[in-house]
Order: structure tokens, then sequence, then C-alpha cells
């Protein structure tokens, strides 16, 4: 379905306006070609403010030939060969995506389009099952973008600590480099020692202050346990990795530290400026 909106200026371009537009394409396959007075850079910088840094899916008339269902191909389908600049986010069971193409005349314009987006079950666990809980994190938050920090120097950040690291959280860190979960649960890009006297390294937090560690008690970093330490001072114990930790509190209403009570759709927000 499309729907046609000139009337919109740049001046009136706002968070309020977004969901208003959000609101006339609606939950299905929709999109629209906006007044080509918009710079659709604002709509793209607005956007981006609440879901994150995008996935370029078009740039300069040319498609990235990564795009499949898995990374936003249906948000492509309206304009077929007419995309000029399309960027995308996964938002929940929904793609959003902007940027510029040219309508039927030819005539390059803004366009606003959103598609619906199939969003796996990630809890499921079969007996015996070596579940790779950095790849159910992608899915949960539908994360495509490529890896943010895949450079980053392990060996010096281990050396400074005293000690190595889980392999999950330091996927974590590539994978999304700097950001926070919902917006909420911030990734540390290492470790803080703060709590280094009780046995306790930090790796995430939120904005309630509660810190989410691991208590470093044996020499294999894979089988540390995830601690939360809340800001009363009081600790829990779960017995799991930081990315399975992380996607139960995502998606299981009952987990003592859930978010699904506060988010129905998950994502990463990553903190990167987008280009």
């Amino acid at each position: 379905m499309s729907v046609r909106c000139d009337s919109l200026s740049a001046m009136e371009l706002t968070q309020a306006t977004v969901n208003d537009l959000l609101a006339q394409l609606g939950p299905g396959d929709s999109y629209m070609y906006l007044s080509s007075e918009l710079d659709p850079q604002a709509l793209t910088d607005l956007l981006a403010s609440r879901y994150g840094a995008p996935r370029t899916l078009v740039l300069d008339g040319f498609t990235d030939p990564t795009v499949d269902d898995s990374r936003g191909a249906a948000l492509l389908v309206p304009f077929e060969d007419r995309a000029v600049k399309i960027r995308a986010w996964a938002y929940g069971n929904q793609w959003v995506g902007t940027g510029a193409a040219r309508d039927t005349e030819g005539v390059e314009r803004p366009v606003l389009v959103v598609a619906h987006r199939q969003v796996p079950e990630p809890l499921a666990v079969a007996p015996d099952e070596d579940v790779d809980w950095m790849e159910r994190l992608i899915g949960i938050t539908g994360w495509t973008q490529p890896a943010q920090r895949p450079d980053v120097y392990w060996a010096e950040v281990e050396s400074r600590l005293g000690t190595a690291l889980p392999r999950d959280y330091k996927r974590m860190v590539e994978t999304f480099g700097v950001g926070a979960f919902d917006g909420y649960l911030d990734l540390n890009q290492e470790p803080w020692a703060d709590l280094r006297e009780d046995g306790l390294l930090i790796w995430a937090g939120t904005e309630h202050e509660d810190l989410y560690c691991w208590r470093a008690d044996s020499d294999d970093p894979d089988r540390w346990p995830v601690v939360v330490r809340s800001f009363d001072g009081k600790d829990a114990a779960f017995d799991c990795q930081a990315a399975e930790f992380v996607c139960r509190i995502l998606i299981d209403p009952h987990h003592p530290y859930t978010m699904a009570r506060y988010f129905d759709t998950h994502w990463f927000m990553s903190y990167r400026k987008s280009d």
C-alpha cells in the first residue's frame, strides 16, 4: 500500500511528526513519498535517534548485494529499481526504512517505508543442544550491521585486567560496539573493575544503577556465572553466560530482571553516529 504525503515541510519535521507518519503507514507493508522540500537526512537522523545506527541498503542507486529477507529486502520492493538511497532499521516485527527514491515520473523524492519482519523464536532449547546465544541475540535485536569493533585488541585489555574474558562477551562488544540493548542496558566496552574486591567484574549496567557482572571465580571465564548487583547492594546469581542472560531478560516476561515488561520489541541502540 502506498500513501502520498506532499504537505510536510522540513520545518515541521519532529518526532511527533514521525509518529504520525508511521501511524499512517500502519503495521503492514506500506510506503509514502514525502515532500521534495523535506531533508531526507533530517528524517534519517530522527529515526536513528530512536532506533540506533541504520544499515544502508541502497547508496547512489546501488543495492548492497548482501541484502536479503533477513536484512530488510522487503523495504525495497515498492521502488523496484528506483531507490536512490535507503537506510533501514529492524524494530521488533517491523522493518523501517527512509531515504530517497524516484517516483513514477522519475522525480527523486524522500520516502518512508515499512515492511513486516519475521522474528525468530529465540528461547526454545533442545536437550544437549549447543546453543549459540550470540546468534540468538542478533536475531532478537534484528541486528543487521557489520561488526562495529572487529579489531579490539583483547590481549591488551586482558593483560590490564589480569584475566582472560568470556568469549561471548568479546563477540558482543565486537558485534554491537558502543550502545545499549533497548536503549536501556549499556554494554561496557571493557569490564569495569570497581567491584574486583568482591570478586566481580562489571560488563553492563542500567540507568537504574543495576550492575551486570560476572563472578570471576574460576580459571575458565566461559564458566563464570552472571551476578546482578542491584542499586541497594544485593546480589543475584544466574548460572549462564552474558549473551544468554541478555537474551532471556529481553524476552522472558518471568525473568526477575526482565525488560519484556517495558518493551514489546527489542533492538540495540548504537551510539555510533551514522554516516
